[in-house]
Parts: C-alpha cells; structure tokens; sequence
C-alpha cells in the first residue's frame, strides 16, 4: 500500500503511477486560517507617526523565526488523496520555561488570583502567551512582567468580545497612574510587530502547548468549569 502513495515534497507535488496504473487524483487543502486582526489584512505594516523605534532594543524587529510549513494526508479514499498544509508550531522547551518563570512573578500572581472568573486569563489566552512568545523571538532571558501582560492583553484583543474586563491589567500594572498606558499600547504594538503580524493562534495549537506539561496547575483554568460568572 506504501508505494502506491505518490512522492510529496513540500508544494511540488508530483504523481506516480499507482499500482494499478492511475494516477492518484491528488486534492489539496490549501486554507491557512489568516490573521483576524484589522492590521495585518493589509500587505502594507501600518504607521504611527512617532512609534519608529525608540524604545528598548528587546523589541527589535525581525527577530521572528518563519513559521515552517509541511503537508499531511488528511484522507485516502481509493483513488482521492486529499492533502492539507498545516503550520509547524515554533514553540519550545524554553518558552513553557520562561512562562512558567513569569508565573513566579508576585504582580502575575496576584493578577491571577484576582481573575477568578477566568475572564481575561483562562487555560486558552494564557496558552496563546506561550505561542506569543515563541513568535516574538526574544532571548528567553529578555521576557520579563510586561511582556505577560502585553502578550495576554492581545490573546483577549483575539478572542474575547467583552474588552472590558482586560483593563484591570493596568491597575496590576501601574496603580493609579494612567499616564503609563500609552507606553504600554506602544509597546504592545512594537510586539506584535516582532511577530510579523501574525497574532492568529489555532486551537490546535493552544492544545499541542498544553499538552507539553498536560499536568501543569495553569490548565486546569478552565472557563466551561465554572457554573455562573459573577459579574
């Protein structure tokens, strides 16, 4: 059954004659979930007059390893070989360890304990952290507090409807001082571009990250558990 299979590499897909002398009629699934964010359906990065790049040299750009790419058999049936293209995840052992470094962070603590209802920091978003920091392509030692929050605060940009309660963020961050914020959004938008504007995490991807350490407390944070949220 094994050489009947046509010969596959990367997007050259060429046909072999099978056993029975037809070709394979090979289909191919080339649909790549794309970026959901406004900023990226564009070719062109967007500017903001001002934001060029004073800031630290963590957020240099074009740090960002490509995301690889490889084709899998998603059905055989007879003659039909439908092929789908699917993302080679970026993640490392070194980004679950920088995660679970910034875990030990009091003002993270805190912030999760807060979060009770799992409103801006469920087992998904905090997934998406992870996957976040492998596309940003800093130094594992360069990942400190803001880099959390930025990162989160995206993951719920991503999926939550509800924007509001992802404001807290700020008052773990800076208290009261309000004046900080536009720092912050500056920065978090110097991060998304460190990742080349890919801020899409599938959720396959979020289960591949959590099924490195399927034990870790962090994933038991799940919002389905929990019977009513309060508001």
């Amino acid at each position: 059954m094994a050489n009947c299979l046509p010969s596959i590499q990367s997007e050259d897909l060429s046909l072999q004659p099978n056993c029975s002398g037809y070709a394979l009629e090979v289909i191919v699934d080339e649909e790549i979930p794309g970026p959901s964010a406004p900023w990226v359906e564009s070719s062109s990065q967007p500017h903001f007059p001002g934001w060029e790049r004073d800031w630290s040299t963590v957020f240099e750009e074009d740090l960002t390893p490509e995301v690889e790419e490889t084709w899998v058999v998603e059905t055989l049936c007879g003659l039909k070989m439908k092929l789908k293209r699917q993302q080679v995840s970026s993640v490392l052992p070194e980004h679950h360890e920088v995660f679970n470094r910034l875990l030990e962070d009091p003002v993270i603590k805190k912030f999760l304990a807060w979060d009770k209802n799992l409103r801006v920091s469920d087992k998904y978003l905090l997934s998406m952290v992870i996957a976040y920091f492998s596309r940003a392509g800093f130094f594992s030692w360069q990942y400190q507090r803001i880099h959390f929050f930025i990162a989160l605060y995206l993951a719920n940009d991503m999926e939550e409807d509800n924007q509001a309660p992802k404001q807290a963020m700020f008052s773990f961050l800076y208290g009261n001082n309000h004046s900080q914020r536009l720092l912050f959004h500056k920065l978090r938008f110097q991060f998304i571009r460190s990742m080349r504007w890919k801020t899409r995490v599938s959720p396959e991807e979020c289960e591949e990250i959590q099924a490195y350490d399927p034990e870790h407390w962090v994933w038991g944070r799940d919002r389905t558990l929990i019977p009513t949220i309060i508001p």
